[in-house]
Formats: C-alpha cells, sequence, structure tokens
C-alpha cells in the first residue's frame, strides 16, 4: 500500500480520528502514522495522548497497511 492508496480508502471508508504524518498535535484516542530517518511508526493514542501499543515498520507498505487496520478497527468501536 502506498500513501495514494491509504488517502483513497481514508475517504471511501470515512476513516476519522488519525493524525496523518504529524499534521497535528497528537489528540486523545486516535491513531498516528510517522516517519522518522529509517522507520515508521504507526500507535493509538489513550485519553491523555500518550502512546499505546506502537508498531514500529522498516517500510512504509507494511506501516499504512497497520494504520489503516487500526483505523478500521477504531469505526467498528466507535
Amino acid at each position: 500500500m502506498n500513501k495514494s492508496d491509504a488517502r483513497k480508502i481514508i475517504e471511501n471508508e470515512n476513516l476519522k480520528h488519525y493524525n496523518w504524518f504529524g499534521n497535528h498535535e497528537v489528540y486523545p484516542y486516535e491513531v498516528s502514522i510517522s516517519k522518522t530517518e529509517n522507520s515508521w511508526s504507526v500507535f493509538t493514542a489513550d485519553e491523555r495522548t500518550c502512546k499505546i501499543s506502537e508498531a514500529i515498520y522498516d517500510n512504509e507498505n507494511d506501516a499504512l497497511t497497520e494504520f489503516i487496520k487500526r483505523l478500521r478497527a477504531d469505526k467498528k468501536l466507535g
């Protein structure tokens, strides 16, 4: 999956509560994806915006797949 694919899924499935590569400060209960020098991080924030269940990936494809998976789960729970 690439960024374009992920953005289409987010739009088509009306997924919410996410932080797309640091486009704003982290809010409570949202899913976040970010990139560091050599890795991608996907995590969910708790009620105090602390990182919980963080996963680190060495490629964007796997990170975006996990990001979408978590957003879909959030939609089912919400």
